[in-house]
């Protein structure tokens, strides 16, 4: 790649390059620099629909905000109030609303105010896009709990009672033979980005069914907000192969097919039947893989990955994010980068998402230490992985074939100590690790005895890392972390927590190990740079690119995250590390205008204009009617 993992040397003047990634670049020419046409700016929408039909279209519905000229041009004079309002006029009547109807719109008082909150901004994407995804952007820190993780955990749970409209398509197993033909019922001719679940492991709430759509809304809800892809231009997808919830499949009010979930070779089938029909009708559509169970994640990213533009999101997204946490803890603990092959990582959960960050973590311990086989090997020693049953040897049986790189020597084990089998708390003990990382989807599971055991770590700044999704399925909480621990760790969760005050004017910081952080720069990236698939080398771009973004003050102040607030600065910048790495492997074949040629001939500062002049910005369009 060109950097200084890949070099496996790090100095000042390298990390200051990497975070010159930072750099907001204003879209302006100067001597020798090229112009861009905005492909997403200020061009008016032609429609063919008038009067009530266009107030009933989401997509160019303004409400109140249609010009006087606008409303003779579409029939609308007399169907709106007389008060032209601008959009932050609607905005600032909208959020007054909001604050007063949290209360009402709950459905009793075991219904929690998050989900009340929900319900109201569905409601709003349900009557005027253009609004909905501007008070998303404008207050990202409140509203992608809501949209993503940890409310989406709820409204998944709720969703065949919540549902109303519909919004994206469903593919089912009794649509077999019939997907190439279904996909041209979708009434959007271009589709950039498509996220996909089949239910079957939503958050850590297992199988969900049909209602794990709502995973698919909501994370294309943050593609919309972070990476500015036009909401015209994305589609949740829902694949029902089934469900294995026997509640699901006992409740009459089940929107889903109410059988047990497909296996083998006829799941395979319906699969593979999917991703032909899309890309058929999508050439350069990317799809996003979410919340499929262990055993297919795997299986299927490595059957489309080569041949499709495709990646997963648990698989992928949640290892570079864990990465990027893991290089972020060294920068902290005051240590050069080259020393992250010797951290000592013990892993509670060897799932997809666990197995994904091993992997991850293993190559660049291994490019670090000179990218030989050897090396491979060597970094295999750094982890630890514990799962329901136990430390992972190699004497378990029936091992899982993507675990079983990660299954420790039996001899090597037993100088620590150790078994087969041995409980998370007793490894703790004996390894003493530097980083402990919870991808388990068990609430809790860092006890007291386990963070106690932490105590004797042998590094200055441990990590504790509990990433499992929604909030009650934390490992721990920051709370727990910092008092038990001490006040000296870093603290990186999956969900978001609040930050814990230390006393004595010190906080102890939460920083939130978010997959938002990466999955819409990757998406971004894909699309703009034209590649036909996303490569290992694009994510691990991604990953060093967020590793980097934080600066040196912050990250030995114990924040190896950024905030929020700042997610399209941070998605332009890992986009970019995308594009540029896209380009260096010879992938990157361009996205409209711009071919790969040209592309290739941009530097930096002109691949951040090109980036921010495809980003969609929710500004209400000029309509123009057009007859059919």
């Amino acid at each position: 790649m060109g950097n200084f993992y890949r070099q496996m040397r790090i100095s000042s003047a390298l990390l200051k390059r990497l975070q010159s990634h930072r750099r907001t670049v204003a879209a302006v020419n100067v001597s020798g620099s090229r112009s861009f046409t905005t492909t997403e700016g200020h061009r008016p929408t032609i429609v063919h629909k008038r009067s009530l039909d266009i107030l009933h279209d989401p997509w160019f519905n303004k409400g109140t905000a249609f010009t006087m000229t606008e409303r003779d041009r579409l029939d609308l004079r007399g169907l709106l109030p007389p008060n032209v309002m601008s959009s932050e006029q609607q905005i600032e009547r909208f959020m007054a609303d909001l604050k007063r109807l949290q209360l009402s719109a709950r459905d009793g008082p075991s219904d929690p105010y998050s989900l009340a909150k929900w319900r109201i901004l569905n409601r709003l994407h349900d009557r005027n896009e253009t609004m909905y995804y501007k008070v998303l952007i404008d207050n990202i820190e409140e509203y992608a709990p809501i949209v993503y993780t940890p409310t989406v955990g709820l409204v998944c749970q709720k969703y065949s009672g919540l549902f109303r409209r519909p919004r994206g398509m469903y593919f089912s197993a009794e649509d077999r033979g019939e997907m190439m033909s279904m996909v041209y019922n979708w009434p959007a001719d271009q589709v950039d980005m498509i996220v996909v679940t089949d239910g079957s492991r939503i958050l850590g709430l297992g199988d969900l069914g049909v209602q794990g759509i709502g995973i698919s809304i909501g994370k294309l809800d943050l593609y919309v907000a972070a990476a500015g892809i036009n909401p015209q231009r994305v589609l949740p997808v829902m694949i029902d192969v089934g469900t294995n919830n026997e509640n699901l499949l006992k409740d009459p009010l089940y929107l889903g097919l109410q059988e047990h979930r497909l296996e083998g070779e006829e799941y395979i089938a319906v699969i593979d039947e999917f991703m032909e029909a899309v890309f058929t009708r999508w050439p350069h559509v990317i799809v996003q893989f979410e919340d499929f169970q262990s055993k297919w994640a795997f299986k299927l990213l490595q059957r489309y990955r080569n041949e499709y533009r495709m990646f997963n999101d648990d698989v992928q997204g949640t290892a570079g994010v864990a990465l990027a946490g893991l290089l972020g803890a060294v920068r902290a603990q005051g240590r050069p980068m080259i020393d992250f092959p010797k951290m000592k990582i013990v892993v509670a959960g060897a799932g997809s998402a666990g197995i994904g960050v091993l992997n991850a973590a293993r190559k660049t311990m291994a490019r670090m230490l000179g990218d030989t086989e050897i090396a491979f090997e060597s970094a295999r020693s750094q982890f630890w992985v514990v799962d329901a049953n136990g430390l992972l040897t190699e004497a378990r049986e029936n091992i899982d074939q993507d675990a079983r790189p990660f299954a420790r020597k039996v001899k090597e084990i037993e100088r620590q100590g150790l078994t087969e089998g041995a409980k998370l708390a007793e490894v703790v003990r004996q390894v003493k690790p530097d980083v402990l990382l919870g991808l388990s989807a068990v609430g809790g599971l860092f006890s007291k005895e386990v963070l106690e055991a932490l105590k004797d770590s042998t590094s200055t700044r441990p990590a504790i890392f509990p990433m499992s999704n929604p909030t009650k399925n934390a490992e721990c909480t920051p709370e727990e972390a910092f008092s038990i621990v001490g006040d000296h760790i870093i603290f990186g969760s999956g969900s978001p927590f609040d930050n814990v005050d230390l006393g004595n004017g010190h906080v102890g910081h939460c920083n939130q190990a978010n997959n938002m952080f990466l999955f819409p720069g990757i998406g971004l990236g894909t699309l703009l740079s034209g590649s036909k698939i996303v490569s290992d080398g694009m994510l691990q771009a991604a990953a060093e690119c967020l590793a980097a973004y934080m600066t040196e003050e912050e990250v030995l102040q114990g924040i190896i995250y950024p905030s929020i607030s700042r997610i399209r600065d941070i998605t332009k910048e890992v986009a970019a590390a995308v594009i540029t790495e896209a380009i260096e492997e010879d992938l990157a074949e361009g996205y409209r205008e711009m071919d790969g040629r040209e592309l290739q001939k941009l530097n930096q500062d002109e691949i951040r204009t090109y980036i921010m002049n495809n980003m969609w910005s929710p500004e209400y369009p000029t309509v123009v009617y057009k007859k059919d």
